[in-house]
Parts: C-alpha cells; structure tokens; sequence
C-alpha cells in the first residue's frame, strides 16, 4: 500500500513550495488509494517553536490537505534514532570519530587552500580497536559516522530519470552527534522505514541527500522508497522564489483574499501538468488526473496575476453564499460589521473581483459608500466630460426621483428614455452614474448596481456628486 508523508521542520511559515510539496504528496495519496502522513521535524530545538507547528497545520487545514495519520512529531524517537546508530556501530557499518572541531576546521582550511572540496578523510575509521578503546577510556567526546561505500549509488527518480553519485566521491558523513542527537539523514530514513513510507516525493533541493540516505537504507538492510524530487519553484526573474518576489507563504494568500480551492488549484499547477489545456480543476479531477509522470523536470514560475486570475475564475463560478462567510470575516476585521443580507451585494460584484478583497471593497461601497474613492479612470472621465458630467447627473437625478418602481427592468427603461430625450448617447448617462456611485468605470451594468445600492442611497449620491 502506498503510504507518503510530508515532513516540514516548524522553523518558519509555510511555504508555498512546502504547501505545494504537501499537495502533491496528498494528491498521490488519494489517488492510488494510499495513506498521507504528517511529520513535523522538529529536532531544532533552538529554532522550533509551537507557533511554527500551529501555523503549518492552519495552512493545511486552509488548503485542505487532511492527513490520514499524525501529525507525528520527530523530535520524540529520540531513543530509536540513537539505538539505530549504535545498531549500525556494532555492525562495523559506522565508527565513532574523535575529529575536534579545530581538527576539523584545520582540514577544511587545508582542503580549501588547495582548492579542493573539503571532504573529511575517513581517519577515524582507520583507528585500530586498541587506540578506540583508548580513547574511550579516556573519556574524549566522539560522534558516529557512517562508513560510505566506494562504489556507485544510484536510483530511478520518479521525476528526473537515472540520478548516479560516486560513493568515494562522498564523505562518512556524521549520523550521531557527540551529544546523542541524530543528523538529519539518519533521523529521517529510520522514522520513514519505522512509518513504512514507499515514496518520497519532495523538493529537488533533497537531491544531494538521496544517496546518503540510500547508503542508510542499504546499511539497515531496508529497501529504499521511490524518490521524486520535484524542480523548485522560482518568481518571475527566474530566481528562487523569495520574500523579494512579494508574498511567499501560504497565510499571506489567505490575509489577500485568494481561495483555498483556487491556491490548491493553482499550486497543483506549478510543475504539475494533467495534460490538455485545462486550468480550473475539481478536486476529484485533480485526484484522477494526478501522477508522478504528470510532474515536469523544469522549475516552475509562481506567476501572481495567474494566481489572481485563476482565483476570480472560482469568484466568478461559486454561489454568493458560499462566500458569503469570509467577506463578512474580512468586513468585521475592518470594522465594518453588518446584520444586512449581503447576497445580492456579492453577487453584483464578484464575476468582476480577482480577490475576495475586492468584493469586500465593492460591497463596503455599495451598502454605505464607505471606502470610496474616485479611481484614476473615473477622475478622467469626470475631467473629460467637464460641465457635463454634473449636468448629466443632475439629470440623471430629475428622472430617477419620479422613479418608485425602483427595479433593474423600470431603471433600465427610465435611464434610456432620458438619454433619448435629451439627445445624448446611453454610455453618457451611465457612465457618470458609475462613477457617483462606485468611483469608478467598471461595475455591474448600471441599472443592476442602482438596484443593489438602493433608492435612497443612489439618488443621496448622485445629487452629492452632482453638487461637487
């Protein structure tokens, strides 16, 4: 059975690449009916912190990405790390080094004076059983490290194809600190054997680590899983992505408006291809569609204004309700609580929103004006028409005060009968309408959003914008 897991270290926010490495472990999960796990590595303690963790696992509450089992947390198989070391210690698979960290600092000094890569020369693994025992007895702090093999160390990625390393071209790297705590390595291929991980699917960064983990896994005498290492992600100027490109974790898109089905969406799509041109993706078609073969060997771009326009997509497509509950949250986080229906408002405005910001800006506008202001199009347009654009307001107000039927079909016919009259063109009419009402050019058409604001509302400002 295919089991997978996604294991962030709780040191920082969640990353879009983390939430997009998580999805796709979740995707494949789901897809070959398997199990989803989540590991928080938090064996730095210095730099791991309970908020770290809350935040990882609101986001993928958020994105909803559920985990079957956990979330486990590394930093307690403390014991089994440790006894997996000294396992592979009485085997002769790793020895214990008495390297200083000034004897260690001296060969680095060495090896980077000769231009060399600085790579430790294996001499502890040398010392005779005697001169161990010596040092022991000695009481000289020691840490284990594993004895690499000579030969090749080589897998069939997932994603890349054949990946091939030198094993004398490695290190005996370090799996046990002097103090008994694991290296990364080591902590990792013994909590993946304990949890029976099959697949590892996870950024190309983990690359360099692969055989290193191999060598463990072959230590143990364990089957190593199918590795994936899927390309990173970068911003538009083909660099990794980063705080410089703007918003980089996974809460901020929530705090901008964008929906949890939109983001997952659209992380799926970076790197992801289901083939076809398809861009808005249920989620049991992104099950059904998703595989390992699906995912490209090339980095992706975190394009935003995809990100905003694949998000107005599902504003435009979900029903009003479904909505209704996170723009009345953004609306109470900005002071401006309401008991009103605000249905009709949302639906208005949301085919023409890219965030659900925008549609918290453009009910605030319609419920009660509050929020607005006269953007650049509509202050060209106001310096465009001069004399006329309060003229055709003052208008505009004459034939919309006689008006009690106040619906879209009696507003339609009463604003065209007055364009008729006074020999003017319809958009002349509306558009300064627009602009009193929204401060700007683009709206629902106008006999819609005079419906919405209301009577009273309406015809307050546009005999306000009239007077200006």
């Amino acid at each position: 059975m295919t089991r997978v897991r996604f294991a962030p270290s709780p040191t920082g926010y969640l990353h879009v690449g983390g939430a997009r490495t998580a999805l796709f472990n979740w995707l494949f999960a789901r897809r070959t009916g398997g199990t989803f796990l989540l590991r928080i590595e938090d064996t730095d303690k210095e730099r791991s912190t309970e908020a770290h963790t809350q935040v990882i696992l609101d986001g993928l509450e958020w994105l909803g990405i559920t985990y079957d089992e956990g979330p486990l947390f590394q930093g307690g198989f403390g014991a089994r790390h440790k006894a997996d070391a000294e396992r592979l210690l009485a085997e002769g698979q790793a020895y214990r080094c008495f390297c200083t960290r000034e004897e260690l600092d001296a060969q680095r000094a060495a090896a980077e004076k000769a231009g060399s890569a600085f790579r430790y020369d294996g001499r502890c693994g040398r010392l005779g059983p005697k001169e161990v025992q010596d040092r022991m007895e000695r009481g000289l702090p020691f840490s284990i490290r594993l004895r690499m093999p000579d030969g090749e160390i080589a897998w069939e990625d997932a994603v890349h194809g054949r990946i091939s390393f030198q094993g004398h071209d490695l290190d005996d790297f370090i799996i046990l600190r002097s103090d008994g705590t694991p290296i990364y390595n080591l902590a990792v291929v013994s909590d993946d054997i304990e949890m029976r991980i099959t697949h590892v699917i996870r950024g190309d960064d983990h690359i360099s680590n692969t055989p290193k983990q191999i060598a463990l896994y072959r230590a143990f005498r364990r089957p190593e899983p199918i590795f994936a290492h899927v390309p990173m992600i970068l911003g538009n100027d083909g660099k990794k992505l980063s705080k410089r490109h703007g918003a980089t974790a996974v809460g901020d898109y929530q705090k901008l408006g964008i929906l949890p089905l939109a983001m997952r969406n659209f992380l799926a799509l970076l790197g992801w291809s289901p083939g076809g041109d398809r861009e808005i993706l249920p989620e049991a078609e992104m099950i059904q569609l998703f595989s390992l073969e699906g995912i490209q060997k090339k980095p992706a771009v975190f394009d935003v204004t995809k990100l905003e326009w694949m998000n107005g997509q599902y504003l435009s497509a979900l029903p009003a309700n479904l909505l209704l509950d996170p723009v009345k949250q953004i609306l109470q986080e900005r002071g401006f609580p309401t008991t009103q229906d605000l249905t009709p408002y949302i639906n208005a405005v949301k085919a023409r929103s890219k965030r659900l910001t925008d549609i918290a800006d453009q009910v605030m506008i319609r419920v009660s004006g509050r929020g607005f202001v006269m953007d650049p199009k509509g202050v060209a347009l106001k310096e465009k028409l001069g004399q006329a654009f309060s003229e055709n307001l003052r208008l505009a107000h004459e034939a919309l005060v006689t008006l009690s039927d106040w619906t879209p079909a009696n507003l339609e016919t009463g604003l065209k009968a007055l364009a008729e009259k006074e020999g003017k063109k319809l958009g002349e009419v509306m558009q300064p309408i627009r602009v009193a009402l929204t401060g700007g050019t683009v709206s629902e058409p106008v006999n819609e959003l005079l419906a919405v604001v209301g009577r009273e509302e309406s015809l307050a400002r546009i005999a306000a914008a009239a007077r200006e």
